[in-house]
């Protein structure tokens, strides 16, 4: 089967090349018009005013041209093939949300799970001091394997659900990143079928000009230190860009009486976290109309577990990944109206768990190599008609290996090899109905090695109104098949059984919303959102099994203010039902997730200085793990607010010193299942550019 993937890889790219050259023949040639087809009206376009409306600028003063920091602008003023093909050119029916490298470097974030908590739709509790690797990232109350993960467009999704094998928000370095763009709705069928929450987009950085040195180094609380280090630029028709980044806490505080993972001194134990990562990227471009693009990510972790802490956890956890991407972008004839990626990845994921139970003791090891191939043609058709389609290609190998010295877990002891093969074609076509009215139409027709062929297909509409608002629906199936681990391979630090006949989760996502330009400094974003999951997947009596049915339904709001020259001010908010419509537990919250989600920060900027404060209000979510004879099925952990403060001060035109204060009020408040945040924290450090 690898052979013929290899085969398919080489073959396809050339096949699917021939096939819309003849759209360079057809291209339109009223330039200014094919300009004009891009906007519906003088309302922006949804990827548009879902720059402004989210995070990617909502603490980013817009400062004049000559405010801008020199390493922020390219020093070349060459076109470079690289605005074209991008992942970026995505269906209008749904908001974009981005949140670009400056916003990240504001908030402070040292993973993108801090990243994420502060974009609309998420709700993320293993984030920050104590959190562990798998206590929840929920995008709209789907879970971190019900979304798709990119990095440059390539998935980095394994769906491993043992050992703590979730998506590791930590596997990518903050220094590295370009900008983070979250969709979904009808751009799921670009990504996959399994997109019941939406699709997460890491657009990496790429040197451009002189050649740059970036720096930074943390210390704070709990033995924190942190430090990045950039290196970037560009020589002729080369761009390159390296990035290092190494994080440590030991997350030793003293937590409340019947906190998970409490030691005898009143300690939190086991939830330190060391991670090492790296990123490079290499680019060339080839001619005007043909470029090469290489990048490779390695990350190295090592952390203790805690989620399971009664009684105290002693398992520890580590994860090696690399991800190879090398990526081809031309455009085809002589315009800009037919563009054409080929891409192929090789992504690996090592999860080793291991520890003591008791008087035996336990190892888990799974891992995970994937090699993927894409196709993604752009073509715009006519002036109100763009086609986008393409072909998917992933072959997945899963080895594991199960070893406990406990007698009645002997039986499971072993290796075992599993393989999977899945190819997907998919299309999205957009109509241009009128200047303010647009369709956008998907399909993703999937062959699946292990559950055969299904298609899922989607639709989006986008209508404006008057020039200031505009209305917006959509309306996706999806499908997410069960992971290799959950089919085949005994989870031995659990004692989970698999279950070969496990039945795919399917169903469907939909949302309305309006996008209104309240005046030019106000700009907000309304969406309703819900799904529906049947056959959802989960643990009954030791073994994986189909649970039922969860219906979501919720709202999402986006606000953006500017009300004076360097200041700004955002608000976002989300409230998530994610209703268990079967079982025993039929009519209760899902686990995990939280109601309620505010997310509200106010910043100023001006001549190097800032300071940013942030409010978060998360309304507690329903326990998962019940272990006190008290404990019932309907407890939530409570409610709590939490306020942070960031800032920089320049120190000279090239350096300056950092610092994010975290949970000002001091409250150790519950994050999720009796664990426990350590009340007030701090970081201070330097940074520089040279």
């Amino acid at each position: 089967m690898k052979k013929d993937f290899l085969l398919l890889t080489v073959a396809l790219p050339s096949l699917l090349i021939a096939l819309p050259s003849f759209a360079a023949e057809s291209e339109i040639k009223e330039r200014t018009t094919d300009k004009l087809t891009e906007v519906i009206s003088d309302i922006p376009s949804l990827s548009e005013i879902g720059l402004p409306a989210t995070n990617a600028e909502l603490l980013t003063q817009q400062s004049a041209p000559s405010e801008v920091e020199p390493e922020t602008e390219p020093d070349d003023a060459d076109i470079s093939i690289e605005a074209i093909a991008e992942p970026d050119n995505l269906p209008q029916s749904t908001p974009t949300y981005v949140i670009d490298k400056e916003e990240i470097k504001k908030q402070g974030a040292s993973s993108l799970a801090d990243i994420l908590k502060r974009m609309p739709g998420f709700a993320i509790n293993d984030v920050g001091h104590g959190a562990d690797i798998h206590t929840g990232t929920y995008y709209r109350g789907a879970s971190i394997n019900q979304s798709v993960f990119l990095i440059n467009g390539r998935p980095i999704n394994n769906n491993v659900n043992t050992y703590h094998g979730g998506t590791d928000l930590n596997s990518i370095p903050v220094e590295a990143i370009e900008r983070v763009e979250l969709y979904s709705g009808t751009a799921s069928a670009l990504f996959g079928s399994s997109a019941f929450g939406g699709v997460v987009n890491i657009i990496t950085k790429e040197g451009y000009g002189k050649p740059k040195f970036n720096a930074s180094a943390e210390f704070g609380s709990l033995n924190l230190n942190n430090q990045q280090v950039t290196y970037g630029g560009s020589s002729n028709n080369v761009k390159y860009n390296f990035s290092f980044e190494r994080f440590f806490t030991d997350n030793r505080y003293r937590v409340p009486v019947g906190a998970a993972n409490r030691d005898e001194q009143g300690f939190l134990f086991n939830a330190d976290t060391a991670t090492s990562t790296y990123f490079g990227s290499i680019g060339v471009d080839l001619d005007q109309k043909n470029s090469l693009n290489l990048d490779v990510t390695a990350l190295s972790s090592r952390r203790g577990l805690i989620y399971f802490g009664f009684p105290l956890q002693r398992d520890r956890l580590d994860h090696d990944g690399l991800n190879i991407g090398l990526s081809w972008k031309t455009r085809l004839g002589n315009g800009e109206s037919s563009n054409l990626t080929t891409s192929i990845g090789y992504n690996q994921d090592y999860f080793s768990t291991y520890g003591p139970t008791g008087a035996f003791y336990r190892t888990g090891v799974l891992d995970t190599q994937q090699l993927t191939a894409r196709v993604d043609h752009e073509w715009k058709i006519t002036s109100n008609n763009k086609l986008r389609w393409g072909l998917d290609l992933k072959n997945t190998d899963l080895t594991g290996d199960v070893f406990s010295t406990n007698p009645s877990r002997v039986a499971n002891n072993g290796t075992q090899d599993r393989s999977l093969f899945n190819t997907a074609l998919f299309a999205v076509n957009t109509w241009n109905i009128s200047d303010n009215f647009l369709i956008d139409l998907g399909l993703r027709q999937t062959f699946d090695s292990q559950f055969g062929n299904y298609l899922n297909p989607s639709v989006g509409l986008r209508y404006a109104v008057t020039p200031l608002v505009a209305v917006r629906g959509s309306w996706a199936g999806a499908q997410r098949n069960p992971g290799l681990d959950q089919l085949y391979f005994y989870d031995t630090v659990h004692g989970w059984d698999p279950n070969p006949n496990l039945r795919p989760e399917t169903g469907s996502t939909w949302s309305a919303g309006v996008d209104v330009n309240f005046s030019q400094n106000l700009i907000g974003q309304f969406t309703y959102f819900g799904s529906s999951i049947g056959d959802r997947l989960g643990v009954t009596a030791g073994r994986w099994e189909n649970i039922g049915l969860v219906d979501t339904n919720g709202l999402e709001v986006a606000l953006q203010f500017r009300f004076a020259a360097g200041w700004s001010t955002f608000l976002n908010y989300t409230y998530t039902d994610a209703q268990i419509k079967t079982g025993s537990d039929r009519g209760l919250q899902l686990g995990l997730i939280p109601y309620s989600v505010l997310q509200t920060g106010l910043g100023y900027e001006n001549a190097g200085w800032q300071a940013n404060l942030y409010v978060t209000y998360n309304s507690g979510a329903r326990r998962s793990i019940f272990v006190n004879a008290s404990d019932k099925a309907t407890d939530f952990a409570p409610s709590f607010v939490n306020l942070d403060l960031s800032g920089r001060v320049p120190l000279a035109s090239n350096l300056g010193l950092t610092f994010y204060l975290e949970n000002l009020l001091g409250e150790q408040y519950e994050r999720v299942n009796r664990i426990y945040s350590p009340g007030f924290t701090f970081r201070v450090g330097l940074s520089a550019n040279l």
